[in-house]
């Protein structure tokens, strides 16, 4: 069975902690687009850790974990990833490389640092992980996937070549820098191939014969629905599909296998990076929820910024819930809420003087404002409550109001940062 994990917002929803937790019973997780631009953040019996580019699954000796053909796939943040999990105690993981990813190049990185430079004020707040660049190349069919490095010398300085020949003269005249170093960047693709040489592998056939085999399968996506390049708040959008339905592409599995779509959804909205952001709020009411957030405050687990936050937006998550195509949603961090004596809620935009409850294309949603309805808060610490039942009625109350305002059956409630921090909820829209 194929399960994917996604986000319903802007990202930084949780995904790593259900991916990591949902690999209880998983046989192999693979991550499916994106690259080092953002990061899960799992805690465990191993203490805590920031993924960038290592799947959810590695702390998982059983499990094998796939670098899948669409990720952005960044050697260097690899290699110094995985020596740190295993420097801090975590058994050697099993990894898998597809054989058809794309390979993150210097270049990359740079081209991406010089442009958020040059755009100043006007950029698109990118982590200046070279994610932009690298697409462009990929989809421009210049881009290097994995096999082609492991060609002779003269095929490999061939293509070198006529890749700077065009990279240089934007070095050069637009951004007023050195050309690419070419003897360089060969030695560069020399070393880097042997470091990862014996995890590659023919991904596609793996797969096809685990699903065969009735192999338990987690798709593991970064960002979420609002960074989608063609349905999120373009262009403050990443450069791959963060859906569960480019999960199939980017693993290079049939769509119909994929059987289950967890959505993830934070109990309130944070995101990183410019775009119009309808709950957002601002001064001190932002700095307490910033800090009581996350695992230790809201700050992007790659850059370390401080995440834009607001409250619940059930417009934008519907309307997430539904592009990712939701069998069942996990509701997190629900316990960083329990300081507020009220909690509201966005329940509708209103724009040009009207009500909705559908999410609005780019171009109108900085004329939306949010319409809110509050709740009285808990005023407790929920941590270590394993039944929905249990929970305090007004923890219920905004769970269940939240779960028919976005019409997707909430199934996994998370009240704490470790993996055991869960409780399994029987929807009654499971039911319906």
């Amino acid at each position: 069975m194929v399960k994917a994990v996604v986000g319903a917002n802007w990202g930084d929803e949780g995904k790593g902690k259900i991916t990591d937790m949902l690999a209880d019973g998983a046989d192999i997780v693979i991550r499916f687009q994106g690259g080092a631009n953002a990061g899960h953040t799992i805690v465990n019996e191993y203490g805590k850790f920031a993924l960038h580019t290592l799947p959810s699954g590695v702390f998982h000796p059983n499990i094998m974990n796939i670098v899948g053909n669409g990720m952005a796939f960044d050697i260097d943040r690899f290699t110094a990833e995985y020596d740190e999990i295993v420097s801090r105690g975590v058994p050697k993981p099993q990894i898998m490389i597809s054989d058809r990813v794309q390979v993150m190049m210097p270049y990359h990185v740079q081209f991406d640092t010089l442009e958020e430079a040059r755009l100043a004020g006007k950029s698109f707040g990118s982590t200046k992980s070279g994610i932009a660049p690298f697409y462009s190349d990929k989809f421009a069919k210049i881009g290097w996937q994995i096999n082609e490095f492991y060609q002779d010398d003269d095929v490999l300085m061939e293509k070198i070549n006529r890749i700077a020949d065009q990279k240089d003269v934007l070095l050069t005249q637009l951004y007023h820098t050195d050309p690419i170093d070419r003897k360089g960047l060969l030695e560069w693709i020399k070393t880097r191939r042997e470091k990862v040489k014996p995890y590659i592998g023919n991904v596609s056939l793996y797969l096809d014969q685990a699903i065969k085999a009735d192999k338990t399968i987690l798709l593991e996506g970064q960002l979420g629905t609002m960074k989608d390049p063609d349905h999120g708040i373009y262009p403050m959008v990443t450069s791959s599909s963060p859906l569960a339905g480019y999960g199939a592409v980017g693993a290079g599995i049939p769509p119909y296998a994929i059987k289950q779509i967890v959505v993830v959804t934070k109990a309130y909205s944070s995101s990183v990076g410019g775009g119009d952001f309808v709950s957002e709020i601002h001064g001190d009411e932002a700095v307490q929820l910033r800090n009581h957030g996350g695992d230790g405050g809201e700050y992007g687990a790659t850059t370390g910024r401080p995440r834009r936050v607001g409250w619940y937006d059930c417009v934008a998550s519907k309307y997430g819930c539904r592009l990712q195509g939701a069998t069942d949603v996990a509701f997190t961090v629900l316990d960083d809420l329990g300081y507020l004596d009220e909690i509201p809620v966005v329940v509708a935009y209103e724009l040009d003087g009207r009500q909705t409850t559908e999410f609005p294309v780019t171009k109108d949603l900085a004329r939306c404002k949010p319409v809110y309805k509050v709740f009285k808060g808990w005023k407790c610490d929920i941590r270590g409550i394993r039944k929905f039942e249990e929970l305090p009625q007004e923890a219920q109350d905004y769970v269940n109001f939240i779960e028919q305002q976005i019409g997707y059956p909430i199934t996994l409630v998370s009240n704490g940062p470790g993996r055991d921090d869960i409780i399994y909820r029987d929807s009654p829209l499971r039911k319906a």
